[in-house]
């Protein structure tokens, strides 16, 4: 409900020069709502997996690129996280589970879409298919949280995150990146008090945000 960001200065490289793609895009308008208004349907959730899955055999070659990882990178390197066990939720076909294994985390991943598991290369952890609204895992039981151009669902992040744990939020698209919220809309959509270290990095942007 409240909240602070310290914005880092932008790494070497950072694209600010984005063409308009997410901000007119209707995801935007998904997004917010699930976040601020905690309305997640059963119409919805439908709709967004039939779009994720449509889309799973070709997101790999489409969003894999060096500028898309920079942002995930900078936010594993510059958030002032230790590696250790993660749950990624909204995991997609594995960038962001492939950048966590690279710095030396453990991941736990989840999507929506089986599609998109089915993707996702072998070997990098457990994979689960479920709805982020209701998360199947215990409460305060995930060290940390990666969530990469994923809708936020406040009240389970709050759930399921250890009360001293990261949750790192990344757009590898910044503001043009459909799924987005600003590091200062991530901290004012959580329940109770939260401080986030932001940057941008690559096309994208991302914050590191944990209780006070």
């Amino acid at each position: 409900m409240s909240g602070t960001v310290e914005w880092l200065p932008d790494a070497p490289g950072t694209d600010r020069d984005l063409p308009v793609f997410g901000s007119a895009h209707p995801m935007r308008d998904v997004t917010r709502r699930v976040a601020f208004d905690r309305e997640w349907t059963a119409e919805t959730r439908t709709m967004v997996a039939e779009l994720f899955n449509s889309m799973a055999p070709t997101w790999h070659e489409s969003h894999d690129t060096t500028a898309r990882r920079a942002a995930i990178a900078d936010a594993l390197e510059r958030g002032g996280q230790t590696p250790g066990p993660v749950l990624e939720l909204g995991s997609g076909s594995g960038v962001g589970t492939e950048e966590l294994v690279d710095h030396g985390w453990e991941p736990v991943v989840m999507d929506l879409a089986i599609e998109m598991l089915r993707q996702a290369a072998e070997g990098r952890g457990p994979k689960v298919q479920g709805d982020a609204s209701a998360l199947p895992f215990r409460t305060d039981g995930a060290p940390a949280l990666l969530l990469v151009n994923m809708l936020l669902f406040p009240d389970e992040v709050d759930r399921v995150l250890a009360p001293d744990g990261p949750l790192i939020w990344v757009n590898t698209l910044a503001e043009e990146t459909p799924i987005h919220l600003p590091a200062e809309d991530v901290v004012a959509a959580l329940p109770g008090s939260w401080a986030a270290t932001a940057g941008r990095a690559g096309t994208g942007s991302w914050c590191v945000a944990r209780r006070v």
